[in-house]
């Protein structure tokens, strides 16, 4: 539910002393990061206010965090960190395509050999001789004579 005109007016006026305050580098109700989740702290609004009321407030403070700070240390590293898992994404979607084609070709090979592992075995089973137990003779100790 949105807040009364009056008490939007109130919020954003909370939202823009907030601004002030974490890039004047004297928060008072926050860590004063420069970051939505600070300015909706220090303001004392729900962040959802920032992301979905006053959408316009948030640009501007990124707007002025740029132009003071150039551009934010953590967004650079989490923007290399997104380029480096789209690529690894790329790669393991690849890698799983080259896989899924290999498959059919693995199971082929698979019903193959067991063909063939059968064949075999039948044919040892048809080709072995019989075979006799040999029975040891106890030798007499003057065999070795």
């Amino acid at each position: 539910m949105s807040p009364a005109p009056n008490e939007r007016d109130q919020e954003r006026d909370r939202i823009r002393a907030a601004i002030d305050r974490i890039l004047a580098g004297t928060a008072e109700n926050s860590n004063g990061a420069l970051t939505i989740v600070a300015l909706a702290h220090e303001a004392g609004v729900p962040r959802n206010a920032l992301t979905q009321r006053h959408t316009d407030l948030k640009a501007e403070f990124y707007t002025r965090v740029r132009e003071r700070h150039g551009t934010f240390e953590v967004e650079d590293r989490l923007r290399k960190t997104i380029t480096r898992l789209k690529n690894t994404i790329a790669n393991k979607n690849t890698e799983l395509e080259q896989l899924r084609a290999d498959v059919p070709a693995l199971v082929r090979a698979i019903n193959v050999l067991t063909l063939e592992n059968q064949q075999l075995r039948e044919a040892r089973e048809q080709h072995l001789p019989t075979v006799v137990p040999i029975r040891f003779r106890p030798h007499s100790p003057h065999a070795d004579r």
